[in-house]
């Protein structure tokens, strides 16, 4: 009975990624190397390379998606560290809050920053009020250098992924090793680059691998600082031509090729076959005291991290309450007419409807999915299962710009998806969409979760004559709970939130989902960046509910959510 529900699980779920994983992906690369005649062809490929424009976008991305790692690992490692080695005031409460940056999907942050660093904002408004600068004295601290405004926006909101692999890879570390090294001499820094770091480069690299590839391909983020030279953007603006022009097929193929090619060699370097994080550690050191200065410089240093990284949701959370904000420190006038608004909008009460509606099937997708595929990977033994355990993870390989191109490129008229095509009803393609690059998040959790439940359990049900499956339920569902709550949770909280599929797929204003109905706000005139604001708000506050529980639920094992 269990091997033939492991086949039927791996039939079932080969068909689903065949369909919409694989299917979309071969639409892109047919659309950017099959010419009219059907042959295969490299020159649009080749012209496309030689496009300065084009090449230039690639190479900013490329360029972008590496200072935005950098920032993240600089910001991350330091906390992790301390966290993990030391004990400081306040570290339970600071360590509560590290999370905070994921609540607001990065573009909406830069909503905030900007009304903070630019021309008349408060940076700008403080300086002249000290007296640095003259009355009336404008500058644009993002604009002037759109690149490192996107990285620094980015990195600010990403850094907790890096955080959290970093201090379960702390927590592998067996302290022996360290303790060896510094018997021979080996202490400080030195020890840090030559044990402690090497150690930890599978969690650095599977964290850091997520933030590469996210902002590799970030889009709201670009579009919201108006820097249009990077190839996301590039290929949304290329959407009206998807039916004509290969260059977009093209430029996504070469994005997926990137991608997929960083996901292989993380694999293949740092692959583990267990996801979840298990503590290996042979000797107790625990984190140690410091002197009353160096206790605080700790505290001061989280403190201020953490500071710096929810700028972008302080400056949110000030618009959205604020009538006017122009040319002060500070909003002069405050009001709760936006959130009000905000709700009642002819955009955003069907945009609400419309998340709420696709987050909460693609979810349950994704809970049914993952629980069967977690099954068959780790309680049995049935041939081509890392096969299966492969397909579930590589969605986060693929970005959803990449796989949002394929789902347009395969609906179109004439294809053989094409009843499902976004332009009339993107409902089914969206939840196909969400459920896709979401479902490794709830395979991941139920597989900590088995792998951390006794086998022996099933077994001595199965020994008073329980079926194998019937005592999976009966057995070690129930104690695995937590760990599929947390994942049901996470794939929920950003399904609601998801950009790139959104802003592509939902065509129609009737079918906007919450973070497309932002992005329209905050491009009209008026009062709509106050009330893209507080919709803004209110997903911070539903998802920042949604971390908050799943960190209670799972605490450092969270951190194994988010491993390539």
């Amino acid at each position: 009975m269990s091997k033939s529900f492991a086949r039927i699980v791996f039939a079932l779920t080969a068909t689903f990624f065949a369909a919409f994983f694989i299917w979309p992906i071969i639409q892109i690369l047919k659309g950017g190397f099959i010419d009219a005649d059907g042959h295969f062809t490299i020159d649009y490929l080749t012209a496309l390379l030689k496009d300065p424009l084009y090449l230039g976008g690639l190479k900013n991305s490329f360029l972008l998606a590496c200072a935005t790692t950098s920032l993240t690992l600089i910001i991350a490692l330091p906390l992790a560290f301390i966290t993990d080695r030391f004990l400081f005031p306040g570290k339970a409460f600071l360590g509560s809050l590290i999370l905070v940056p994921m609540i607001l999907p990065p573009f909406v942050g830069a909503i905030g920053i900007k009304q903070i660093f630019g021309q008349y904002g408060a940076v700008n408004s403080l300086l002249i009020g000290m007296g640095l600068r003259p009355e009336g004295w404008t500058f644009d601290w993002f604009a002037a250098n759109q690149f490192w405004g996107v990285a620094v926006i980015q990195a600010l909101s990403l850094y907790p992924i890096i955080y959290l692999n970093a201090v379960a890879a702390l927590a592998n570390i067996d302290p022996a090793m360290e303790e060896a090294a510094e018997n021979l001499g080996c202490t400080g820094f030195r020890r840090f680059f030559k044990i402690t770091l090497p150690l930890m480069m599978p969690g650095l690299f599977a964290g850091g691998t997520i933030v590469f590839i996210w902002a590799f391909t970030e889009l709201g983020t670009p579009l919201v600082f108006d820097y249009a030279r990077v190839t996301s953007v590039q290929i949304f603006y290329g959407l009206k031509d998807i039916g004509g022009n290969p260059f977009p097929y093209a430029l996504v193929a070469v994005m997926l090729f990137s991608s997929f090619t960083l996901y292989a060699i993380g694999k293949g370097l740092f692959g583990r076959t267990n996801y979840a994080m298990m503590a290996k550690a042979t000797s107790s050191g625990g984190p140690r005291s410091l002197g009353p200065g160096r206790r605080w410089l700790c505290t001061i240093m989280f403190a201020g991290i953490t500071l710096i990284a929810v700028l972008p949701h302080m400056g949110v959370v000030l618009v959205a309450f604020s009538k006017d904000w122009y040319g002060t420190i500070l909003p002069q006038n405050f009001t709760l007419d936006n959130f009000s608004i905000a709700l009642g909008h002819d955009l955003t009460v069907p945009a609400i409807a419309n998340s709420l509606k696709f987050a909460s099937i693609s979810t349950v997708i994704d809970v049914i999915l993952g629980i069967a595929i977690a099954y068959v990977v780790v309680r049995t033994k049935i041939a081509g299962r890392q096969v299966l355990d492969f397909l579930a993870m590589l969605p986060l390989a693929v970005p959803g710009l990449v796989l949002a191109f394929g789902y347009l490129a395969m609906s179109q008229e004439g294809k053989f998806f094409d009843f499902i095509n976004p332009v009339e009803n993107p409902t089914v393609l969206l939840i196909i969409a969400y459920s896709v690059r979401r479902l490794p998040y709830v395979v991941r959790s139920a597989a900590a979760g088995f792998q951390q439940t006794s086998e022996t359990l099933e077994e001595a049900a199965q020994n008073l004559g329980c079926p194998p499956l019937k005592a999976t339920f009966k057995i070690t569902l129930p104690l695995i709970t937590a760990n599929l709550i947390a994942g049901g949770l996470l794939a929920f909280a950003f399904a609601m939130l998801e950009v790139s599929d959104s802003l592509i797929l939902a065509q129609k204003q009737v079918y906007y989902p919450i973070t497309k109905a932002i992005m329209e706000l905050f491009q009209l005139l008026g009062d709509g960046k106050f009330i893209a604001s507080a919709l803004g708000v209110w997903a911070m506050v539903f998802l920042g509910v949604t971390i908050v529980g799943m960190s209670l639920l799972l605490g450092k094992k969270l951190g194994a959510i988010f491993r390539v």
